[in-house]
């Protein structure tokens, strides 16, 4: 007589295979996404997958599959990652490390910088009506959120800045065009609702490439001392 373990093992031989089986692809995408400290490409992704899968295709329904769980497939500067579903942030604030909050000052040169990139310091200075400290552009490029991307075509060959894979990270961005526009602005209270005529909202630009009027930047320029030192600005601008 068989024994039950004997029994059960025939059964499962003979069971039919279940048509609504989980695609290997998209275990492989799980684990891949899983292991790496950082977020990863579609093209990395690819390279690991067997011949013929769609990742395109895998990573969309990977992603609706993640779409009600407390871990979401977030696509972040057209790279892929998985992050705490958003209305599940609380729960991590023990886990977290309190950082430092940013001046005003800051706040203000990472904006600008955000929606008038390519930009140098004295364009900066122009638009805040202040001068910017050089403390303010280190505490930015100290976080990561801003770079130094080329040199402007202009007497003395000023820095010009950008943000960063980063910046987009951590405002949860999948791209600069994310950012809000004008009438969003007004809507959150950030400006007021009336404006002077012809007032704009400048549309950033993702495009990496340096612009007509930028040269590249030069052996060294990462290290540079990015101005002179000058008295810390206050956030009151009165």
């Amino acid at each position: 007589m068989a024994s039950l373990a004997e029994k059960r093992k025939a059964d499962a031989e003979e069971a039919p295979a279940d048509p609504q089986a989980r695609p290997e692809e998209l275990r492989l995408l799980e684990a891949m996404l899983f292991a790496s400290t950082e977020p990863l490409d579609q093209a990395a992704l690819a390279k690991r997958m067997p011949d013929g899968v769609d990742i395109k295709a895998a990573l969309a329904q990977l992603q609706a599959e993640y779409a009600t769980r407390g871990i979401n497939l977030v696509r972040i500067a057209n790279k892929w990652t998985f992050r705490t579903a958003g209305d599940l942030a609380w729960l991590m604030t023990r886990e977290t490390t309190e950082t430092r909050r940013l001046s005003r000052a800051a706040i203000e040169v990472l904006a600008i910088i955000a929606y008038h990139q390519p930009v140098t310091r004295a364009e900066i200075e122009e638009i805040r009506g202040v001068i910017t400290s050089k403390g303010t552009l280190d505490v930015l490029l100290e976080t990561g959120w801003i770079r130094p991307r080329g040199r402007r075509k202009t007497p003395g060959r000023p820095l010009t800045f950008g943000t960063t894979e980063a910046f987009l990270s951590q405002f949860s961005l999948e791209a600069l065009s994310d950012l809000p526009g004008l009438e969003e602005l007004k809507g959150t209270g950030l400006l007021d609702s009336r404006l002077p005529t012809g007032f704009s909202v400048p549309t950033p630009s993702d495009d990496p490439a340096l612009r007509e009027d930028e040269d590249p930047l030069e052996i060294g320029d990462l290290e540079l001392a990015l101005a002179p030192a000058v008295e810390p600005e206050s956030d009151d601008k009165s």
